[in-house]
């Protein structure tokens, strides 16, 4: 079942001056996705940075918090070993997952200057005859 459903875009060239405030990536990303970042090159680098905090924001829409609920540091964004992207919850995000049920999928994409991520949040179908669970 469907519990949410989040989208966002990010300027990319917004996000490459973003990264050079001392602090900002700290802040925003989880030690992970800074190594992640690290190991990305010129152009590719903001453009994952951007399409990363997009995730965070997206993640966040399917959540029905907006911005607040979660550090976005707790909402990693990562690639697995095929490249696609996926969520890597920590601290109260990974929590509020588990107590939830939910999976979430995430699709990524950047063109034009802009990254663009969408989020599905979704929880296995309850019991026939129950209520589903509750945000």
């Amino acid at each position: 079942m469907i519990l949410g459903i989040g989208t966002d875009l990010c300027q990319v060239e917004r996000m490459e001056k973003s990264l050079s405030r001392a602090g900002f990536a700290a802040h925003v990303f989880s030690g992970a996705e800074r190594a992640l970042l690290d190991s990305r090159r010129g152009a590719a680098r903001a453009q994952t940075a951007a399409a990363n905090f997009a995730a965070k924001e997206a993640f966040l829409k399917a959540c029905g918090t907006g911005l607040a609920g979660f550090a976005l540091a707790e909402i990693g964004v990562l690639r697995a070993a095929s490249g696609a992207p996926c969520y890597a919850l920590e601290g109260r995000a990974a929590a509020w997952a588990a107590a939830n049920r939910v999976t979430a999928h995430l699709s990524l994409t950047h063109e034009a200057g802009l990254a663009c991520a969408f989020a599905v949040l979704e929880q296995p179908d309850p019991p026939a005859g129950s209520q589903g669970g509750d945000l």
